[in-house]
């Protein structure tokens, strides 16, 4: 089951084994040995599997019937990335003139919230740009 799905979801992306392997880092006859079942990717790899196919990994197994996640949906990695594009942009903000909010120096709270603030527009532009710039050949 779970070498059909890696199979679908590649043939699905348009991408050859080859392809495939050489973004997993692994070989051809690997790629081969997962789709036939000959053999089953480690923990890792299945999680690299599904960040590359936009799925999650209960989805590879077989364990979800769930939708796969749409193409423009962020990766962990992007999430992380844009969390510490936020806090370095926090730290500028405040490397500045003191942070203040209406005359008065911003709480931890309120830096606290402007940080979410700041994270979940970052989100939501990248969620965005996704949208109107993935090529039509990688979008579900």
């Amino acid at each position: 089951m779970l070498g059909n799905i890696i199979k679908e979801l590649r043939k699905d992306k348009h991408i050859t084994q080859k392809e495939l392997a050489k973004l997993m880092n692994v070989s051809q006859q690997t790629v081969g040995a997962w789709e036939t079942g000959r053999a089953i990717p480690g923990s890792d790899t299945l999680g690299e599997l599904a960040d590359l196919f936009n799925v999650s990994t209960d989805y590879l197994l077989g364990r979800s019937n769930e939708e796969k996640k749409p193409y423009y949906e962020l990766t962990d990695k992007e999430k992380n990335d844009i969390a510490i594009q936020a806090e370095k942009l926090m730290e500028g903000i405040e490397s500045g003139d003191n942070l203040n909010f209406y005359g008065e120096p911003a709480t931890e709270e309120q830096k606290e919230r402007l940080l979410i603030a700041v994270q979940t527009a970052m989100e939501m532009n990248k969620r965005k740009a996704k949208k109107n710039f993935t090529p039509k050949k990688y979008r579900n």
